[in-house]
């Protein structure tokens, strides 16, 4: 019923990032790695978003396309992670709220075919909702390393 959207040769730069493959292929480093378990790794996404910097991705280790074809156990686990991020990047970033997003299909605008839920950092009047597409920047490794550093040792803490 549902069909792949990533075209036929795809090298997916999720599933690079899972296993800690840094090449032109992919954005993401070791670095960015905020927490990892046996279903999910959590990064620090390489955009950065208006004022909205350092928001992360959570993503199942295993490749799914989108919510489509998710397992259910994997989904549930990966909200139970996502709920510690929230918590963590509030403390961590003194964030006033969270926005949580997941994309999918192209028409839902997903742009990388592995499923993956960003947690985003909110504050008062901070115009996330507005943001234009030049307030969307690729940070540099060191400065996303910058944030993990601060995100590690929380997420690191037993659930």
């Amino acid at each position: 019923m549902f069909t792949s959207n990533a075209p036929a040769d795809y090298d997916c730069p999720i599933c690079l990032g899972v296993t800690r493959t840094e090449s032109d292929k992919t954005l993401m480093r070791a670095t960015d790695i905020v927490y990892s378990d046996e279903l999910v790794t959590v990064f620090i996404n390489s955009f950065f978003m208006g004022k909205n910097a350092g928001h992360v991705i959570v993503v199942p280790n295993e490749h799914y396309e989108n919510m489509y074809d998710l397992p259910e156990p994997v989904g549930h686990h990966i909200f139970d992670v996502a709920k510690k991020c929230s918590r963590a990047i509030k403390t961590v970033y003194n964030a006033d709220g969270i926005t949580i997003q997941q994309n999918n299909e192209p028409a839902g605008d997903q742009h990388a075919f592995h499923y993956h839920l960003h947690v985003f950092p909110r504050y008062e009047n901070d115009g996330f909702n507005n943001i234009a597409p030049e307030q969307k920047r690729l940070a540099a490794p060191d400065e996303r390393q910058t944030y993990a550093e601060k995100l590690k040792p929380v997420l690191a803490q037993k659930f």
